[in-house]
């Protein structure tokens, strides 16, 4: 992308997605590190988005006091760090635009950019102060923009999935940028202190419980509480006072290097922590699904209605999975093809290629799939159709190939035939010999596919009234003898018989082993996918946990007992989803993969 697009317009107050912007992104498959900067209009949110793009220019920057970046603006471009990634850089408008006068329509936008992001920049200007933190109340409405479980039919809302505590698990790791910063770092009675032990002694709490106190508290609990790490970057002025409206097209040279020096540790930062973004649940999110995610979100928002994350799961998952079998399907008929072009060709060689080729088209499936708890979808990956009629198409081809090479060795013996030489005394025998020979000339052709002998069975049998008619009327041969060949026509009859119905049995026996082998190999891999998922469930719950107990301990140290003892019941709650989520893992995955193991064997056998 060679410069910024518009994603979300808004319009006198109204959100629209930008379809061009949509389908750019439903064309990136790899996975997607999102990040998204809000802030106060007129703030230098812009300039940062550049420089992480590894550019001087690109979103716009202003110099007057006239907000320059309306609705959501993104750039894609290559992660630097992280190959085969991609870093999305989304630049919001500026929240407390006196030209819009619409805090609502900015509490979106702020809502906006915490749900499609892995990390959220927040950009002011001066200091973090009491002032800074009360313009940020957007975090405060969080909980009444946000959903994480959606309500029952009932109408009744489970509390404990509605608890804003559980954001932490799903919300992204959160950067506060302090513009234009001219203090030292230094607090009294502790000296000198770091940028990120002056985000922490902004957030600090008050004790009490007076309405000013819980107003003071709300925004910096809920930053505290809310985001699963917080980090502080303050930047000096990075020019002269003449130069700072002309930042954009600025030589290095005319930048401060203090300004440089913290920028750099900004990117630098955000290149290496930045997570990819992730589902309710752990699952990664690519370009396409980000793509899905904004339009699902932004719907959402003008119905009216409020963004659920359970929902989304729900929704992406559906178009996910529906795509995933698509894939494999796709997968499995183009390895086909390839054998298809060989026709006729053996019951190994097509059960082999369709052995091979059902394993690639499940572990497409299984790279793109996630959440079929009900493998709804996984059984909807049914290759069975399609393999059925290659198998029929490869009978058919085997069948016309072989009764022409029957059909063209036996001209010269229906000549003999019309000619009347099988008639004379002696006849049979040089009958005989001539269709012994086509049987001998016959089975020496190579590839003639799986009818080889029910072709050549179907053949005998209708070429066993004429040698019995050539047979009777052959004088050299007495009564007796006739008998005695008649016999071994007969015989010879049922033996190629018996033949072409062994045949057929080996074949459904390989077909049925090639079938009981790629069931096994699908039933492995959707254990490791549920593995998988249950791997990233638990890395999702360990996050939430961790920055649980830090945030405790923080509350202790500072003497918030009670405010401490509130939160071990939440770290018990999530240590109590982590126990279960391991005996899931343990007890019921390996009881369930038995089970379809053995429901497997008793198909086969029938």
């Amino acid at each position: 992308m060679p410069e910024p697009i518009c994603l979300v317009e808004n319009i006198n107050g109204s959100l629209h997605v930008n379809d061009g912007a949509i389908n750019y992104l439903y064309g990136i498959d790899q996975p997607v590190v999102v990040v998204s900067v809000v802030g106060l209009y007129r703030t230098g949110k812009s300039y940062l988005m550049n420089r992480l793009a590894g550019k001087q220019t690109g979103f716009a920057l202003g110099s007057t006091i006239e907000s320059k970046t309306k609705g959501i603006w993104m750039w894609c471009v290559p992660h630097p760090t992280k190959a085969e990634h991609t870093l999305v850089l989304l630049d919001t408008e500026g929240l407390g635009d006196v030209d819009k006068g619409d805090s609502k329509n900015d509490a979106w936008i702020f809502c906006l950019a915490v749900l499609l992001s892995s990390t959220l920049v927040y950009n002011s200007r001066g200091t973090i102060d009491n002032t800074a933190l009360e313009k940020l109340h957007y975090v405060t409405e969080l909980a009444e923009h946000i959903k994480i479980k959606s309500p029952s039919p009932a109408g009744d809302e489970d509390e404990d999935e509605q608890n804003d505590s559980k954001f932490v698990q799903y919300f992204p790791n959160f950067i506060w940028t302090v513009r234009d910063f001219v203090l030292e770092l230094v607090i009294e009675k502790k000296g000198q202190i770091t940028e990120d032990e002056y985000l922490d002694f902004a957030l600090k709490l008050k004790k009490g419980c007076s309405k000013t106190i819980n107003n003071y508290n709300l925004p910096r609990q809920c930053i505290r509480s809310y985001f699963p790490t917080r980090k502080c970057f303050v930047f000096p002025l990075p020019a002269s006072q003449d130069n700072m409206a002309r930042l954009e097209s600025l030589d290095e040279r005319h930048i401060w290097p203090d300004f440089l020096k913290a920028t750099q540790r900004f990117c630098d930062y955000v290149f290496n922590e930045s997570n990819v973004k992730t589902l309710k649940g752990g699952h990664r999110v690519t370009g396409r699904m980000l793509g899905h995610l904004v339009k699902l979100y932004v719907d959402t928002i003008c119905s009216g209605k409020v963004p659920c994350l359970e929902n989304a799961v729900v929704t992406m998952a559906q178009i996910e999975n529906q795509a995933a079998v698509q894939e494999g399907l796709k997968v499995y008929q183009s390895g086909m093809e390839q054998v298809k072009s060989l026709f006729p060709v053996s019951t190994d060689k097509i059960s082999a290629e369709h052995q091979r080729c059902s394993n690639v088209a499940t572990t497409e499936f299984m790279k793109r799939s996630f959440k079929d708890e009900t493998k709804e979808y996984l059984k909807s990956l049914s290759v069975n159709k399609y393999y059925f009629e290659l198998l029929d198409q490869n009978m058919t081809m085997s069948e016309m190939k072989c009764s022409k090479l029957l059909s063209d060795l036996y001209k010269d013996m229906s000549e003999h035939l019309q000619q009347g030489e099988y008639a004379k005394p002696g006849g049979y025998e040089l009958y005989c010999i001539h269709r012994d020979n086509i049987i001998t000339q016959y089975h020496r052709q190579p590839d003639k596919g799986v009818k080889a002998e029910d072709v050549l069975e179907m053949f005998l049998s209708e070429r066993s009234v004429e040698a019995n008619c050539i047979l009777q009327a052959d004088k050299r041969l007495s009564e007796n003898e006739k008998k005695i060949q008649e016999e071994r026509e007969k015989a010879a009859l049922i033996e190629q018989q018996k033949k072409a119905a062994e045949e057929k049995q080996m074949e459904m026996a390989r077909l049925m082993e090639v079938e009981k082998k790629s069931q096994q190999e699908r039933l492995l891999q959707m254990e490791r996918k549920f593995e998988e998922e249950k791997h990233l469930q638990q890395e999702e719950l360990n996050k939430a946990v961790n920055s649980k107990l830090a945030e405790q301990k923080d509350l202790l140290e500072k003497g918030f007992k009670e405010k401490a003892e509130v939160m071990d019941q939440e770290i018990q709650q999530l240590k109590k989803e982590k126990e279960e989520n391991s005996f899931f893992k343990e007890v019921v995955m390996p009881l369930n993969q038995s089970k379809g193991l053995n429901m497997m064997s008793l198909l086969i056998k029938d």
